[in-house]
C-alpha cells in the first residue's frame, strides 16, 4: 500500500479523490435509470417482466413473480444448518440492540388545561431491496428488517433479483423469514425501486425504501425520494483505522483488507503516528493479498483509494479521520477510549484491537447499514428512528388559550397573515 505523509495537500488530494466514488458522481447512467422508472411507472408489471428478462435472463409474470411457501421451505433443505444457527445467534443480538433504540408516544399537561405531546406510529409498509449480482448478504436482510419489526411496522415487503431459472438465492429466503419479511418479489435494479415507489399489478406500494444495490439501484433511489422516503444514497464500502505504534500489523492489515475486497470503489485508509507501523502493515497487506480469494478485486481497490497516511501526531490523525468521516471506523492505539472522545464524524466506531470491523457487519448487533463517503457528518446507521414518523399533539382549554390569545393575533398580523389572526380572534369575540 501507498505511505503519504499528511500535509494539506495530500489531505486535499485525498478527500478529492474518494468523493469521485459517490453515486452523485454518476450522472451518465441517470437517463437510463429515469426511462426504467417512468417505463414501471407506466406499465407496472409488463415493464418489471420485460427489465427482468432484459437484465436477468429469467421469464417471470404474474404467476411467478412473488416467491411461494414451498420455495422458502426448499431454501432451508439447502442452506446449510450452520448457517442458519448464526442466522438465528445473530437476530438475537440484532433485535436486543434495536429495542433500546423504541420511541414511545409521550404527552405533557398543565392544570390549565394544555396537553402537549408527540405521537410514535410504525410506518405502514416499508420495501427492502436485498442485491444478487456477485454475491449473496443474508446479513444485510437481517440488518435492514429487523429494526422495521422492532419499530413495529405493519408489512415488509422485500425484492431481491432472481438468476435464470428464476431463484432467488437460498440464504437470502431463509434470513428473510427468519427475520420476519411478509412478501418476496423477483425483481432487481432500478425497476424493483420503481415497483416499490410506484406499484404494480402484482408489488403493492410502500412508504419507505431501504437497502443496498449497485448504481442502477442507488440512483433509482434516489429519483423517487419525495415520493416515497429511502434510508440513503449508499456509496461504496470504506474503512479508516486509527492506529499508534501500539497496534498490531496484521490485524490492521486484515481489517483493511476486509472492506477493500468489497469492490473496486472499496475505500482502505490507515492514518498512524508511526513510521514503523505503516511499513508493516503494508508488508502484511501484500503478504495477506497473495492468499485471498477477491485478489484482482482486493488490488484494484487498493491501487485507486487504498493509503497509509503518516501523521505528526495523534491530534492530527484524528483531525483527518473526523474530515474523511468514513463509514467504519477501527480505534487501535493505547487509549482508544480517549481517542474514541475526539471523534465526531463517523458511521460506526469500533474500539480495541479485538472489535474488528466484520464483527459489526455480521454479529454484534448495531446495524450495518452506515453513511458513507463522508455522509457521516450528518446522517446516522439504518435504526428503528427510519421506520416511525412522528406527530405533535396539541390541546389548549379555553382558560389556557385566553391570557395568549392576543399574542398570537400580534404575531399573525406582523406576518401580514389575517385569517390567521381571525381564527384565534374569533374566539374570544364578545357574544
Amino acid at each position: 500500500m501507498r505511505i503519504v505523509y499528511l500535509d494539506d495537500a495530500s489531505r486535499k488530494n485525498l478527500l478529492e479523490d474518494l468523493l469521485k466514488r459517490s453515486p452523485n458522481q454518476y450522472g451518465e447512467y441517470e437517463q437510463k435509470v429515469g426511462e426504467i422508472l417512468k417505463q414501471v411507472k407506466e406499465e407496472g408489471d409488463q415493464a418489471v417482466f420485460a427489465f427482468t428478462e432484459r437484465f436477468d435472463g429469467a421469464k417471470i409474470d404474474a404467476s411467478n413473480i412473488e416467491v411461494t411457501e414451498e420455495e422458502i421451505e426448499e431454501a432451508y433443505t439447502i442452506v446449510e444448518p450452520s448457517l442458519l444457527d448464526v442466522i438465528r445467534k445473530a437476530l438475537v443480538n440484532i433485535e436486543a440492540y434495536h429495542a433500546k433504540q423504541r420511541q414511545y408516544s409521550w404527552f405533557d399537561s398543565t392544570p390549565n388545561g394544555t396537553i402537549l405531546g408527540q405521537k410514535v406510529t410504525p410506518l405502514a409498509r416499508v420495501g427492502v431491496y436485498v442485491p444478487g449480482g456477485k454475491a449473496a448478504y443474508p446479513s444485510s436482510v437481517l440488518m435492514n428488517v429487523m429494526p422495521a419489526k422492532v419499530a413495529g411496522v405493519e408489512e415488509i415487503i422485500m425484492a431481491t433479483p432472481c438468476n435464470k431459472e428464476g431463484k432467488v438465492t437460498p440464504a437470502t429466503l431463509v434470513a428473510a423469514k427468519e427475520a420476519g419479511v411478509d412478501r418476496i418479489f423477483k425483481v432487481g435494479g432500478a425497476q424493483a425501486i420503481a415497483s416499490l415507489a410506484y406499484g404494480t399489478e402484482s408489488i403493492p406500494k410502500v412508504d419507505k425504501i431501504v437497502g443496498p444495490g449497485n448504481i442502477y439501484v442507488a440512483l433509482a433511489k434516489k429519483a423517487v425520494y419525495g415520493h416515497v422516503s429511502i434510508d440513503s444514497i449508499a456509496g461504496p464500502s470504506e474503512i479508516l483505522v486509527l492506529a499508534d505504534e501500539t497496534a498490531n500489523p496484521r490485524f490492521v492489515a486484515a481489517d483493511l483488507l476486509s472492506q477493500a475486497e468489497h469492490d473496486e470503489l472499496a475505500s482502505a485508509i490507515l492514518v498512524t503516528t508511526s513510521k514503523e507501523l505503516a511499513e508493516k502493515v503494508s508488508k502484511e497487506v501484500d503478504s495477506f493479498v497473495e492468499k485471498l480469494s477477491r485478489k484482482k478485486i482486493i488490488t484494484a481497490s487498493l491501487e485507486n483509494y487504498g493509503y497509509i497516511l503518516l501523521a505528526d501526531s495523534m491530534d492530527q490523525a484524528i483531525e483527518v479521520a473526523n474530515e474523511i468521516a468514513s463509514e467504519h471506523l477501527e480505534i487501535v492505539t493505547k487509549d482508544a477510549f480517549t481517542v474514541m472522545t475526539k471523534i465526531k464524524n463517523a458511521g460506526a466506531i469500533f474500539i480495541g484491537e479485538y472489535s474488528s470491523e466484520p464483527l459489526g457487519d455480521y454479529f454484534a448487533g448495531p446495524n450495518h447499514v452506515l453513511p458513507t463517503n463522508g455522509t457521516a457528518k450528518f446522517f446516522s446507521p439504518l435504526s428503528v428512528d427510519d421506520f416511525i414518523k412522528k406527530s405533535s399533539i396539541i390541546s389548549y382549554s379555553k382558560e389556557a388559550l385566553e391570557p395568549i390569545h392576543k399574542d398570537i393575533i400580534s404575531f399573525a398580523n406582523a406576518e401580514e397573515l389575517t385569517a390567521h389572526a381571525n381564527s384565534i380572534r374569533v374566539r374570544f369575540e364578545e357574544q
